[in-house]
């Protein structure tokens, strides 16, 4: 599985559309949704996501009565813990709610999920009505081991306008101009960046632009590819280098490693006007849409792709984020289970009602031909901003911890919380990796 969508484009192969809202440190399940389904699925909570997964799962169970699915919620981080604790002792629920890649990637090792592949080949008009970067994330050897589904979610540099207008400064058009404006917003007391620090992998992101934009997806490309040392590489300690550059001159929050991404903290301080600018993904905008009360209605809020570093290879179109989210079946389910769920898959998912939700929510769904929904929608501008994005990126590349194996992503997330406090060199944070390549 290639993680690097190269010269592959969201519109190009026909035209479609996406880690989530990270959490809070402790999360607790959800009222189940239906409870006299005979199959369960379990999905992530927060609003506005959590509604129009909801809303589709009881539309499919109000349309299919002898099918129905029981659904029940969690919190980002309490999910992926408790999702791989009831894989590992065969008691998953019927659909395996995820991210693709690496994780997925365990799962099919350990022969917990079906393979779909033959599905697909018999139902082809569910397959081609679906953005076709999608599927690189779903599958494994070749071989296809979840639906693509929801939204394409590529990650977005946030700016507050006002706060900008009343500094009297530009958004970044570089590396250098990101330095040059942390010592402006601090003499006013903002600070430059917000980072939900706590979460972990809301550092991760600035990692995946800098290494990108330094020395091209193939930097990253050859650590899944598990190549020795590839973490050395002297794009990766140049990137990892900036990263604590921009930490000890105070670009981020005060305290930002306490923050979380689950409790919303970290927008707030946008759209409140406390920080400046923050990196996340596109899902942001219906979050700070839903909470920011006029911010994001009234023209408060600004937004672009990451900026290119000086004298960096890579190209400043590509992008990272998520090209989809992924729904598996256990391969632990009873027959009629797993035709309940395959039933979902081909009636309940992404069905017209779900299109508009997520349009309505400011993302832009998986699904080929939305177009004119997309410019009707009082989100057109950024709607369309995220689809160029991901149509045109010649990279898409995956997040890493969804890329990479659970092994190898809890050292990653484990030695970038490490990086960020400045407690390791780059040099160490590359040698740490290094060890878990391929594991």
């Amino acid at each position: 599985m290639a993680i690097s969508l190269s010269r592959r484009t969201l519109l190009g192969m026909a035209a479609g559309v996406p880690m989530s809202a990270a959490l809070a440190a402790c999360g607790s399940s959800g009222p189940s949704k239906g409870g006299d389904g005979k199959a369960s699925y379990w999905y992530l909570s927060g609003k506005p996501q959590e509604d129009v997964r909801t809303g589709a799962l009881e539309a499919f169970n109000k349309a299919h009565p002898k099918s129905k699915i029981n659904g029940t919620t969690f919190q980002n981080d309490a999910y992926k813990t408790k999702i791989k604790t009831a894989i590992g002792a065969g008691e998953a629920p019927t659909l395996i709610w995820g991210w693709g890649g690496g994780t997925l990637r365990s799962y099919v090792k350990a022969g917990q999920v079906e393979d779909l592949t033959s599905w697909f080949g018999d139902n082809p008009g569910i397959k081609k009505r679906l953005f076709p970067s999608a599927f690189g994330p779903a599958t494994i050897d070749g071989k296809i081991y979840a639906m693509p589904c929801e939204t394409v979610q590529p990650v977005v540099l946030y700016y507050n306008k006002k706060v900008f207008d009343d500094v009297g400064v530009k958004p970044p058009q570089s590396w250098g101009d990101i330095m040059d404006l942390v010592p402006k917003f601090k003499a006013k007391d903002i600070a430059p960046f917000s980072l939900g620090g706590q979460s972990r992998w809301t550092n991760m992101m600035w990692l995946e632009f800098l290494f990108d934009r330094i020395g091209g997806p193939e930097v990253f490309q050859a650590v899944f590819d598990g190549e020795k040392n590839a973490w050395s590489h002297p794009a990766a300690i140049d990137a990892l280098t900036k990263v604590q550059q921009l930490v000890k001159a105070g670009g981020f929050i005060k305290g930002f490693s306490s923050i979380t991404a689950d409790s919303n903290a970290d927008q707030a301080l946008l759209y409140t006007g406390k920080a400046a600018m923050m990196l996340h993904g596109s899902w942001s905008y219906g979050i700070q849409k839903n909470d920011g009360g006029d911010f994001v209605s009234g023209g408060g809020l600004g937004y672009m792709n990451f900026p290119p570093v000086e004298g960096g290879k890579g190209d400043p179109g590509n992008t990272v984020g998520n090209p989809g989210q992924y729904l598996s079946i256990s391969s632990k389910a009873s027959a009629e289970q797993k035709e309940i769920a395959k039933e979902y898959f081909a009636k309940g998912v992404l069905q017209s009602a779900e299109v508009k939700d997520w349009i309505g929510t400011g993302a832009v769904p998986l699904l080929l031909g939305t177009e004119q929904q997309l410019a009707a929608s009082d989100d057109a501008e950024f709607l369309k901003f995220t689809y160029g994005i991901a149509s045109k990126a010649k990279s898409f590349g995956q997040s890493w911890d969804q890329a990479l194996s659970p092994t190898a992503a809890e050292t990653l997330l484990d030695n970038i919380v490490k990086l960020f406090q400045l407690s390791l060199s780059p040099q160490q944070f590359a040698t740490n990796l290094n060890e878990v390549i391929g594991k």
